[in-house]
Order: C-alpha cells, then sequence, then structure tokens
C-alpha cells in the first residue's frame, strides 16, 4: 500500500510504499487485548503486602484455658478474627508478569500498525526533527498535520530538539524506533512514524 510522506511542518515529500505484511493485516482485538495484559501486568510492582499471623507482634500464649470459661476456644492474639491479628490470604509481594509468545507479540506490534492504517491514523513524516527546541512552534507543526493526541516514532535515535519541544505537550509521546509498542501505538488517537521508523518496523517484523 502507497501513503504520502509528509514533512514535520506539513508539507508534502512525496510517496512511501507500505508492506503489506506489517501495515495492513487483518486486525484481531483479542491479539492486541493480551499483548496489553501482557504489557501491563509486567509493568506492575507487586510490592503490595500484609502481616500474617506468623509475621505480627503478638504474645504466643494461649488466650485463657481451653476447657472450663463457656466461651470459644482461641490460641493466641495473632489469629485474623482479633483487633491487631494477622491478615488472613493477604497480599504478598510477587511479580504480575506472565508470558506471551513473541511470535504472538509480533502479530500484536503488526494488528496495531494495521488498524491505525485502516483508520487513516497512520501519518509519515520525512524526519522529526527540530531545528531548536520551541514548544509554541512543534504545536504549530502538529496543527498543521492535523494531531492532537500522538505518538511520535522516530530514528534510532530521537532529536534532542523534538523531544524538548514535545515534553510540555499534553497527550503526546515520542519514541525511539526499537521502542515501539502496542500499548502506546493504541493509547493515542494518531500514529506518526518517519521513514527510518518505517524501514526499521518492516525489517523487524517481518
Amino acid at each position: 500500500m502507497k501513503i504520502a510522506v509528509k514533512t514535520i511542518e506539513g508539507g508534502s515529500a512525496g510517496e512511501i510504499e507500505l508492506a503489506d505484511g506489517v501495515f495492513a493485516v487483518p486486525v484481531r482485538k483479542d491479539i492486541l487485548q493480551r499483548c496489553i495484559v501482557w504489557q501491563l501486568s509486567r509493568r506492575q510492582q507487586g510490592t503490595h503486602k500484609t502481616k500474617g499471623r506468623a509475621e505480627v507482634t503478638a504474645t504466643a500464649k494461649k488466650m485463657y484455658a481451653q476447657k472450663g470459661t463457656g466461651r470459644a476456644r482461641h490460641g493466641n492474639e495473632a489469629a485474623p478474627q482479633f483487633r491487631g491479628g494477622g491478615k488472613a490470604f493477604g497480599p504478598v509481594v510477587r511479580s504480575h508478569a506472565s508470558d506471551l509468545p513473541k511470535k504472538v507479540r509480533k502479530l500484536a506490534l503488526r494488528t496495531a500498525l494495521s488498524a491505525k492504517a485502516a483508520e487513516g491514523k497512520l501519518i509519515v513524516v520525512e524526519a522529526a526533527t527540530l531545528a531548536e527546541p520551541k514548544t509554541a512552534q512543534l504545536k504549530t507543526h502538529f496543527g498543521k498535520l492535523g494531531v492532537s493526541s500522538v505518538l511520535v516514532i522516530a530514528g534510532a535515535e530521537v532529536d534532542t530538539n523534538f523531544a524538548r519541544a514535545a515534553a510540555n505537550i499534553a497527550h503526546v509521546d515520542v519514541l525511539p524506533q526499537q521502542g515501539a509498542n502496542v500499548y502506546d501505538i493504541l493509547r493515542r488517537d494518531t500514529l506518526v512514524l518517519t521513514k527510518d521508523a518505517v524501514k526499521h518496523l518492516e525489517e523487524r517484523l517481518q
């Protein structure tokens, strides 16, 4: 499939041929969902913790005699039903990460790129660079491109001036080409790729 190439200022810069195997695959929502769950579960810290009955500060002495009081049978005060006792089946420090095969991850990324292309929310630019780090200037450029919520995937390294100018604009993310991922692509309305990023993604996913 062919798509027009623009300059970051909104002008025309020719056309580019996109690989159908990367930008025109059938959109499978189930694959996207699996990949996003995988990404977000790996992001969780898992540092939640409560103390069990073996960890709280309490005497190990039996509260009162087993028989003869007329009351219920109890051991020590660390039991979960008592104030100050341990938490029964509480959260423990653990990893929330799940596994996802590499083939499924690659398919999910191809699907996310194809979904943006199918919706007309994919823009290819010549390069994502600025002469100086001016936020107002970049907002003007985005206005000419007709984007507000956008993920920009640049080349192997993000231009310093471009990154600084974009840092203070809401709903704008900038990533190097090796950082392209399903979650960040889908969380923004428009995807902007540089020509270098297109070449890298096609080599990586074909």
